[in-house]
């Protein structure tokens, strides 16, 4: 069966290399052969062993599931924690993570996609970072941090990147950041923020989007929630009901959450039965998560859901193909 993976993690180690080699957060520190990434001011840390850092493995895995499978790579949590950057080393940074990003596409042409990390201190630079990514290393998608430096994503300077993406025609990507909500977690980073956290920050990302007005102002603009939505199809209701004091918006939240898509990063069949039902089958596109998820469990779930075959061909790989553009050669 033809599969795209569009939720797959895979991270160059010249990225943890480099940010080695700095004196202040956010910075890495290597242990054995596992690295640790230090943000927050030392008060958070990301701990990565090998399997992060070995595609070759990770794609003879995807291999071993019997299945002919594309993946298309985000940033997961690292786009908020380069934006924890000065304005200028975050620039430099993205760039070169983004051209590694280009090269493993270019080595695995068709079966390996790249999505690019946009720090957005300055708008400036964002906007010339992301057309560079989109048109000449033909990346296929932009990750979007919770936090854009001191500000949050709905700031009204960075309208001008939201536009420019509406107009280069990729999707934004709405993962965890790890960035917000520190405080109230602490203690319970396994048990709490793993699950409630993470999905409480990619939430509130895109309610910003809505509530801001940015889905309002820019209506071809594609987002992509991950994990199956997180927190808002559940309660869109409540959210259509207590949102009447948000202004300049023509039509109700849960209406703008309908235009997104969601993956299907969620290990509970219900959960994925939900986002078809609430966004429809030609918003699901499939997610395994790896190498947080197992790739295995991740197709047990999708055949509990009992989707019909035609919801199966759209989720498992049609719909991706089409908001990301897979059928645009991959070279540069």
């Amino acid at each position: 069966m033809r599969i795209v993976d569009t939720h797959f993690h895979w991270y160059p180690r010249a990225h943890f290399e480099r940010l080695r080699g700095r004196n202040t957060y956010p910075r890495v520190e290597r242990h054995g052969d596992d690295y640790v990434y230090l943000y927050n001011q030392g008060r958070s840390n990301l701990r990565l062993p090998p399997v992060w850092f070995d595609l070759d493995a990770a794609l003879d895995f995807m291999d071993r599931t019997g299945h002919d499978t594309t993946v298309v790579c985000t940033t997961g949590v690292l786009s908020g924690l380069v934006d924890q950057l000065p304005p200028e080393e975050a620039v430099d940074v993205a760039a070169e993570y983004n051209e590694q990003m280009a090269t493993m596409q270019q080595r695995h042409p068709g079966r390996f996609y790249g999505t690019a990390m946009i720090p957005l201190q300055d708008t400036g630079e964002a906007i010339r970072l992301v057309n560079h990514a989109v048109n000449q290393l033909h990346l296929r998608a932009v990750n979007l941090p919770a936090v854009a430096g001191s500000d949050l994503v709905d700031v009204g300077r960075l309208e001008p990147f939201y536009a420019e993406v509406e107009r280069l025609g990729v999707p934004l990507i709405v993962h965890p950041t790890d960035i917000l909500y520190g405080e109230v977690l602490h203690g319970y980073e396994g048990a709490v923020h793993l699950t409630i956290g993470r999905l409480l920050d990619s939430s509130l990302t895109v309610l910003r989007l809505i509530f801001g007005g940015v889905l309002e102002r820019h209506p071809a603009l594609n987002i992509i929630h991950t994990h199956a939505g997180g927190l808002l199809p559940y309660q869109a209701g409540r959210i259509d009901k207590n949102s009447r004091s948000v202004t300049g918006l023509s039509d109700k939240p849960s209406a703008y959450l309908k235009r997104m898509f969601v993956d299907t990063v969620a290990p509970q069949a219900l959960t994925i039965r939900t986002a078809v039902e609430f966004y429809g089958a030609e918003r699901v596109v499939y997610g395994t998560d790896y190498p947080c998820w197992d790739p295995l469990a991740a197709l047990r779930v999708m055949e509990e859901a009992q989707l019909s075959p035609e919801q199966e061909a759209m989720v498992f790989a049609r719909n991706a193909e089409a908001v990301l553009g897979l059928g645009v050669p991959a070279a540069r």
